[in-house]
């Protein structure tokens, strides 16, 4: 069997077994009355926000945390994959020296995030009449993030000796220690911009899946089998997530999978040292992000607003633009800007 064959089956089979999960799992969220808050909840705790009211008060009540399914089933069978491969006398490859190092990386990053997610989407829908419980404050997550993801740089600069910049047409930079921040800014950046590009119908999740394609054919050509197996997985349940996230949704990511899913991402691109490639492929999360960043700083410094709105998707929402409308032309351009940034990458 050859290695696309290979990788391909694995998608197909995340893609089936996630697929005969995600009905009763919406259901079981449905029981446990972990949905998306309505809006008098939200004026109890002093969450309210006009505009993303608005357009998105019809969707109070829709489970959240379908990133949780998507987080198990590939862990789970990651876990397994990998020894069974090596069981069937396939050598599992990696472009790093030490495979298992690797192994590791992806496993903490996706866990580890993913739990921080999970935390503070229950301290949301369970903890209602404390409002100090209410998520988790934006200093205290943006800490744990960074926490996080120091260890995972230093992971990644210790053990896979990593410590390389490719820039396209200059050359490879070596950054020596200043790698571990510069990994650090990096895996917290996509991991706070995929959280906050989560904010329409199939957005961030349809993004994600033609981001990871990309990735993928670069893991691909060079052979790193972890790598793969583990794309493999993921895509394949993401597609069967995104059946039910797109208009109108089923199911919601939740910050369980938002936090997890663009750290891995990030760490992804960490991995195959194409951090340029990485923020082409990931233009839209960097415009989302900086949108908001922008209207922060408008705020506290200048009084004003730049955006009708903020993030991006909210102000093409404000202008009239129907919520299918911006998901399928961000799609489009999804597909070129991967197009692009695997191009960058392989010349």
């Amino acid at each position: 069997m050859g290695s696309l064959a290979l990788f391909l089956g694995i998608l197909i089979f995340s893609f089936a077994l996630t697929s005969s999960a995600v009905v009763p799992f919406i259901n079981l969220l449905y029981k446990l009355r972990f949905r998306r808050l309505n809006q008098e909840t939200l004026d109890a705790f002093g969450k309210r926000t006009p505009i993303f009211d608005k357009f998105h008060s019809s969707k109070a009540g829709v489970p959240v945390g379908g990133g949780l399914l998507v987080v198990m089933v590939v862990s789970l069978f990651f876990a397994l994959m990998i020894p069974a491969l090596k069981y069937f006398g396939i050598e599992v490859t990696s472009i790093h020296n030490e495979s298992q190092a690797e192994i590791n990386v992806l496993f903490f990053t996706f866990l580890s995030f993913a739990i921080l997610g999970l935390y503070d989407d229950i301290k949301k829908f369970f903890h209602f009449s404390d409002k100090k419980f209410f998520g988790l404050r934006m200093r205290q997550k943006l800490l744990l993030q960074i926490a996080l993801a120091s260890i995972i740089a230093c992971m990644i600069y210790f053990q896979l000796e990593i410590s390389i910049l490719h820039i396209p047409f200059v050359g490879t930079l070596q950054l020596g220690y200043f790698y571990i921040p510069f990994a650090t800014f990096v895996i917290v950046a996509f991991a706070n911009a995929v959280n906050i590009t989560d904010g329409l119908d199939g957005l961030a999740a349809g993004l994600l899946l033609f981001s990871l394609f990309g990735l993928w054919i670069l893991s691909s050509t060079i052979l790193d089998v972890p790598l793969s197996v583990f794309i493999a997985l993921w895509l394949g349940s993401l597609i069967s997530f995104l059946y039910f996230n797109v208009f109108p949704a089923r199911i919601f990511m939740g910050d369980v999978g938002s936090l997890a899913f663009g750290a891995t991402l990030a760490v992804i691109g960490l991995l195959l040292g194409k951090v340029l490639a990485l923020v082409i492929i990931g233009f839209i999360f960097v415009i989302e992000i900086f949108s908001s960043l922008l209207q922060l700083f408008a705020k506290k410094y200048l009084k004003r607003k730049i955006l009708p709105a903020a993030p991006l998707h909210l102000t093409f929402q404000e202008r009239g633009w129907a919520e299918p409308k911006i998901v399928q032309r961000a799609w489009l351009l999804q597909i070129m800007l991967t197009i692009f940034g695997v191009w960058l990458a392989v010349i």
